[in-house]
């Protein structure tokens, strides 16, 4: 097999950027990369539904360079479906077109498709509302588009699909803000959703909503069916996504793709395979399947003509969809240098597109030494960005056991954490590389994950360290992300009231985000402390610095007095100094202050823009809290 991919690669490649069906009104032209078959035929279909078995043509297609066949019908066939039938030692198989950029129901058919049909009106002028901000400005909050949109008394009306998170000004039976509404009242620049792409997990037939985060890749550049109004018209969907996107963007919010490249739902079943066996996917020494994503198959992203197919996509969703952001899972299954020309063909046209991911080691069978994008191999990914697993881990607990972390008492790798507060640490040597946050989909909600590490603790105490460990991912150099609901205490309990550590498929009973939680006082308290952060962080230049050494010139820590379990720093520009600390012990401390006077603009309780009160001399910092000062200045200065 090994011989045989190389022997590909080295005969095989094709540089164009045609493949698939290319559609104008007078022609479409088909093209497929098969280069071990010995014909393939295109057929035609009225309709997406595999049910439906009734073809309109079956037409031989012709091979051309590098393996590549091709076929042209001069027609306009737009809304005409089609497989691809490929031959090859006496067997015949059907597969859906690897590039389909549009697919019937449940992704088994690609569909020729007029794309610019599906574009909503004033989408020419469609933009990214932060195009000209640093990946350092970004807040960017995660989330899935049922778990935003399905709670019962939401306000919102098409619960669970593209356009019901399109809706704008949406509240809550109770007042509250929801949705969009909720997003901009909270201030965040950029919403990541979880995989919208065709996902094989839930049958888009059904009646019955399924429910899955979609982690199981089907078809990577046709948009997932269960979230449109109709996933039988392959049009639709489109549609319906690129409306979501526009409004969004009308909102000034910026939209993040989670893409993942690194498996596939089913390597066997998976067009690309079924077209040229074993090309796609990893293989061990012994003929297996890699797994190390732990899904069954792991991406041969070092083979050439898998490299082109994902630098291919990222590009067509950037281009085609206005995506302006990508977050890859398990990011580091994927070879750095296919993830580079990702960043270089995407910022060559659209230079305001951030990128990030899962930088884990994992194991995998790669055919020959390659560097991964893993968070040691950073400095050869300048323009990505890591999620940062220390931070997490040292503020709320590792996601491996249910010890305490920074924010509940456990003090262990202090040192550490405030490396981390710099945006410097190990393998990142810019902020621009780092992704700081304390819960996302994956694992216990943050509420979760420091309830069972201290069931003891009190409601308060509880909103109180979910409160401190908000204000260091805010407060330190990076790129903050945060979970959709962090900000509400958000929790995911399954019908027996335990906490659900892996929600992907448990529906939304458990998942749906209740946004009338923020009745509660405590946690109403928690919600306007995220909005006040957020704003304190966009008002601030120094808290998102993009260059190590403008970080080394702008702060320092403070060490005379702290003690254990309490942190703090000193950051000053030409124009500001400011001190900031964090106590995450149960105890109220006492802290020394430079000489004059300093406004307190953030502590246990308020996070503002405005000066709470001046004191000198001395500041008392409560117990599991952070305080922010600045050098006292006339309101005229300001």
């Amino acid at each position: 097999m090994r011989e045989k991919l190389r022997r590909l690669e080295k005969n095989y490649y094709y540089t164009g950027r045609d493949l698939g069906a290319v559609w104008t009104k007078d022609k479409t032209t088909f093209k497929v990369w098969a280069p071990l078959a010995d014909s393939v035929f295109l057929r035609l279909y009225k309709t997406g539904d595999v049910e439906d078995k009734d073809a309109l043509e079956t037409l031989l297609m012709k091979e051309e360079e590098a393996g590549v066949y091709t076929l042209t019908i001069d027609d306009d066939l737009h809304g005409i479906y089609y497989t691809y039938l490929v031959e090859r030692d006496g067997e015949t198989v059907e597969a859906c077109d690897p590039y389909a950029r549009a697919v019937g129901v449940n992704g088994e058919r690609a569909m020729v498709i007029d794309l610019e049909s599906t574009n909503p009106e004033g989408w020419e002028d469609d933009m990214n509302p932060h195009v000209v901000d640093e990946i350092t400005d970004a807040v960017i909050y995660e989330g899935h588009i049922r778990d935003l949109t399905c709670a019962t008394e939401s306000g919102i009306f098409a619960k669970g699909k593209y356009l019901g998170l399109a809706e704008e000004d949406t509240v809550t039976f109770h007042g509250a803000t929801s949705g969009i509404n909720h997003m901009k009242e909270l201030g965040i620049t950029h919403l990541h959703i979880l995989p919208m792409y065709d996902f094989a997990s839930i049958d888009e037939k059904s009646d019955t909503a399924g429910y899955n985060w979609g982690y199981d890749p089907k078809n990577y550049n046709a948009p997932e069916g269960t979230y449109a109004t109709d996933a039988y018209d392959a049009s639709v969907r489109i549609a319906e996504l690129k409306q979501l996107i526009k409004t969004l963007h009308d909102n000034k919010i910026s939209v993040v793709m989670d893409v993942v490249y690194n498996h596939v739902a089913d390597a066997a079943g998976f067009s690309f395979n079924k077209i040229v066996p074993g090309y796609f996917s990893r293989t061990g020494k012994k003929g297996g399947l890699s797994k190390g994503s732990g899904c069954g198959n792991d991406t041969a992203s070092e083979r050439p003509m898998v490299s082109k197919f994902i630098v291919d996509s990222v590009l067509y969703w950037a281009t085609e969809y206005h995506i302006d952001g990508f977050r890859f899972d398990l990011a580091g299954l994927i070879d750095a240098d296919t993830i580079n020309e990702c960043i270089n063909r995407v910022k060559n046209v659209r230079p305001d597109v951030i990128f990030y991911g899962e930088g884990w080691n994992m194991p995998t069978h790669t055919d020959r030494k390659v560097a991964l994008a893993v968070q040691k191999n950073s400095d050869s990914m300048p323009e990505f960005a890591f999620f940062n697993d220390t931070v997490r881990d040292l503020l709320r607990g590792s996601v491996f056991d249910k010890k305490k972390g920074f924010v509940s008492g456990n003090f262990k790798g202090e040192g550490k954490l405030a490396k981390c507060f710099t945006g410097l640490y190990k393998w990142c040597d810019s902020p621009t590389r780092t992704v700081n946050y304390v819960s996302c989909h994956d694992n216990n909600t943050l509420h979760d994950r420091l309830r069972t590490a201290c069931p003891e603790a009190t409601g308060d105490e509880i909103a109180s360290m979910n409160k401190l460990a908000a204000a260091f991912v805010f407060l330190s150099q990076g790129v903050p992300f945060i979970q959709a609901g962090e900000e509400l205490m958000r929790s995911k309990r399954n019908p027996d009231g335990s906490f659900n550590e892996n929600s992907y498929n448990a529906g939304d009973e458990v998942n749906a985000i209740n946004y009338d939680v923020v009745r509660n006082e405590i946690i109403y308290n928690v919600y306007e402390y995220y909005r006040g952060l957020i704003a304190f962080r966009k008002a601030h230049r120094m808290l998102r610095l993009t260059d190590r050494y403008d970080v080394k010139r702008t702060i320092s820590k403070l060490r005379a007095g702290m003690g254990k379990g309490l942190l703090g720093f000193k950051l000053k520009d030409k124009e500001e100094e400011m001190l900031v600390y964090f106590n995450g012990s149960a105890e109220q401390r006492l802290i020394v202050l430079p000489s004059g006077e300093w406004d307190i603009y953030i502590d246990a309780d308020t996070a503002s823009l405005e000066p709470l009160r001046t004191t000198k001399a001395f500041a008392s910092i409560q117990p599991l809290s952070a305080l922010v000062l600045k050098r006292h200045r006339k309101a005229e200065d300001r």
